[in-house]
């Protein structure tokens, strides 16, 4: 089998539809569905079928996709090994977070790499579900999901944890319970709260809040970007739930981070990434960069 027509099927079980796929490639959609109709002429099952007007993996598809993660991280090896061999010219690595890991780890990174390994960096903050889709664009996906989340499909990623980071409750400063070290669940009945917007990993703790002190939370706003809410916070207009480490900068001017007492509220910081793309030295030479930043920032808030 062709391993760039496997790529190909493992393409569009990622990105949805070849029309994604070509757009993704920078070839003509035409050309993807001539090599995927080469594909299946070699293949004695069907590998993809119509749903509506969108062309998906079916369950051999899928099976064959998922294979085939082997061969690119077996020709990744060789063809780094050449490059290494060879001198071949550096390899840019391509690194996503979500914003407030980005806040937190892409400073450090580009001034603990100071120059050695050319990076492209990017933003991207996207409901759970779609992070591991992120791998089709990125070499390392730094993502998060809460602890009662399903684990990351590990038959598509590989996934390195990063942080386990307790989660608190951002309060005006001049709020009454921002006088406490540590504040019991039943007395945040009545707040008012931002939340992220539906689908985000964060969305799900005031969820689990809710059931915990009997009814759901009053949410005024949704707001994604910890910044913004910061500054809601600071008004006076609402509390928030907020990650311990990443988001400690902002507690300042007028806003405070406070734990839960009746809650376990924790979220899992990992690194996604495909294992062709782990099959780079560069790669793994970055990851382990990471590795060490999120030490570092777990012992600096012990």
């Amino acid at each position: 089998m062709d391993p760039v027509r496997l790529r190909l099927l493992r393409e569009l079980g990622d990105r949805g539809s070849v029309v994604a796929v070509a757009a993704a490639l920078h070839v003509s959609a035409s050309a993807v569905s001539q090599q995927l109709a080469a594909l299946q002429s070699t293949t004695p099952v069907p590998l993809t079928i119509k749903r509506g007007r969108t062309l998906v993996l079916t369950d051999a598809g899928e099976a064959l996709a998922r294979a085939s993660i082997r061969v690119d991280e077996a020709l990744a090896i060789a063809k780094d090994s050449i490059d290494s061999f060879l001198a071949a010219p550096e390899r840019v690595v391509t690194v996503s977070a979500y914003h407030s890991a980005a806040l937190t780890f892409f400073g450090p990174l580009l001034k603990t790499l100071n120059g050695k390994q050319s990076l492209s960096l990017a933003d991207a903050d996207v409901a759970r579900t779609e992070f591991p889709s992120l791998t089709a664009d990125f070499d390392l996906v730094i993502a998060h999901r809460l602890s009662h989340n399903p684990e990351w499909p590990m038959e598509r990623v590989v996934s390195v944890p990063l942080l386990k980071e307790p989660l608190d409750i951002a309060l005006p400063a001049r709020h009454a319970l921002a006088q406490q070290d540590e504040i019991h669940l039943e007395l945040l009945r009545d707040e008012v709260w931002i939340s992220t917007h539906e689908g985000f990993p964060l969305s799900g703790v005031l969820d689990h809040i809710g059931a915990l002190i009997g009814g759901p939370p009053r949410i005024a706003h949704r707001i994604n970007e910890f910044t913004v809410a910061a500054e809601v916070v600071r008004a006076g207009a609402a509390i928030a739930v907020m990650p311990r480490f990443t988001a400690r900068s902002l507690a300042v001017n007028g806003m405070v981070l406070r734990p839960v007492v009746g809650a376990h509220l924790e979220r899992h910081v990992d690194v996604l990434a495909r294992r062709d793309s782990l099959a780079h030295a560069r790669v793994r030479e970055v990851l382990g960069v990471l590795r060490k930043l999120a030490v570092d920032t777990r012992s600096e808030n012990i």
